[in-house]
């Protein structure tokens, strides 16, 4: 049995991950978890699973989540008294436990970053959602991996599809540490990847009408269930633009080698071109148990599946698949993204900084839609060099200065916009 630490277990990643292990009992065991804004979801999902280890923001959630605990007498809970730990301190402490097996990194931003590099260094394996900790970290990330035996595995759809779609064999003969040579190393024949996307709630809306468009509309996601942020994200299509850098981090290819390519229906999320002409492409329902069910199962031997719940694909119904390229006018983040990569240095951690305040912006009712990519272009501007970010100091540093940097243009977009 395998026992699994969720960070993040309050959001869409953690029900997916709670409902696999609900369906395998057998298979695994939620030894901790953690969850920030939905403490009461945590305290529902803790009488059920009975975790070891909990993981809340602050002191008061602490006490609130112990007395629910004390509170509730059900029988099979009498001798069930988790250790609860508070803040960042306790996401590492959780990350890097010597009893777990599996770390499914799912917390949404940059928060996630110091728990994926202490579940990095503690050599586990690591199913990361957290696309963001990746973007800041830059090569730090892969080098800890490598350096201490971690498995950095995606569970990120279009990534976890990447991965399904590289040479089985390649993956066997390499092991747990070839995520970053797989795709790069000649002798596998890949040429290129392209991630889809569904375009989000605004595929069809000219740059004007989005100018006016609600949080409403804009988390309003066509095809996935997803937290505020990252539908946001989607909807200004920066979501692809993270996961582009994401790629390059994961795969290890130059930037011209990776595309976009959007796709309404969400049912093929990558396909990896060879040199032969071949595509090889993933397709399946757009639900997120898929990928983690797919990774979980890779755990035990990289052809082994287990059962996700999710309902068999049928083509029939569907009865077509569209394609069309991304229009990097209506959507300036993705090409800022792209810019980004292109950059190198630290440019991506400014990238995501910058947006994840523009994006809380937006979602305080504080600027436009619109805003969130014309206050990212502002501070990549000012900030965005070569320069690369070689250790956890630098990258919270960029960090800090960049958020700054963000607030201070964020100020100046639409005053007395609501």
């Amino acid at each position: 049995m395998k026992a699994i630490a969720l960070l993040g277990g309050t959001g869409s990643i953690g029900d997916s991950t709670l409902d696999l292990i609900a369906q395998h009992p057998d298979r695994y065991h939620l030894r901790s978890i953690s969850g920030f804004r939905n403490i009461n979801k945590l305290i529902e999902i803790c009488h059920r699973f009975r975790p070891d280890r909990v993981v809340v923001p602050d002191e008061t959630a602490a006490v609130a989540l112990r007395s629910a605990i004390g509170a509730a007498g059900l029988p099979h809970e009498r001798h069930w008294r988790p250790e609860i730990l508070a803040g960042a301190a306790g996401l590492d402490i959780i990350a890097a436990d010597a009893e777990v097996d599996v770390v499914v990194a799912a917390i949404v931003g940059a928060a996630g970053l110091s728990s994926a590099l202490a579940a990095a260094r503690a050599g586990k394996i690591i199913a990361l959602a957290n696309k963001e900790a990746l973007v800041m970290s830059g090569s730090l990330m892969i080098e800890l991996c490598s350096r201490h035996g971690a498995r950095l595995l995606p569970i990120d759809s279009e990534h976890n599809a990447v991965f399904q779609c590289l040479p089985v064999a390649a993956v066997r003969e390499e092991g747990h540490e070839s995520l970053s040579s797989l795709a790069s190393r000649g002798q596998f024949g890949v040429e290129s990847i392209t991630l889809t996307a569904s375009g989000g709630p605004f595929r069809r809306w000219s740059y004007e009408r989005m100018k006016n468009a609600t949080v409403q509309e804009a988390v309003k996601h066509p095809n996935w269930r997803m937290g505020q942020k990252i539908s946001v994200d989607s909807a200004s299509l920066m979501n692809k633009g993270l996961e582009l850098i994401e790629a390059q981090r994961l795969f290890n290819l130059d930037a011209s080698k990776l595309q976009v390519l959007i796709h309404p229906q969400s049912i093929m999320h990558a396909m990896v071109h060879y040199r032969d002409g071949s595509v090889v492409a993933q397709l399946g329902e757009p639900d997120m148990r898929t990928p983690i069910a797919q990774v979980l199962g890779w755990i035990d031997g990289p052809a082994h599946r287990i059962k996700s719940g999710v309902q068999a694909l049928d083509l029939s119904r569907i009865a077509r698949l569209d394609f069309e390229s991304p229009d990097l006018v209506r959507f300036p983040a993705l090409r800022l993204a792209m810019d980004a990569m292109q950059t190198g240095g630290n440019a991506a951690c400014v990238l995501n900084a910058a947006n994840e305040v523009a994006v809380a912006g937006f979602l305080a009712r504080r600027c436009r839609f619109t805003d969130i990519a014309a206050c990212v272009e502002v501070v990549l501007q000012k900030m965005a060099n070569s320069k690369v970010l070689d250790s956890l100091d630098a990258i919270l540093e960029t960090d800090f200065q960049a958020r700054q940097m963000a607030n201070e243009a964020l100020a100046r977009f639409n005053p007395g916009f609501a």
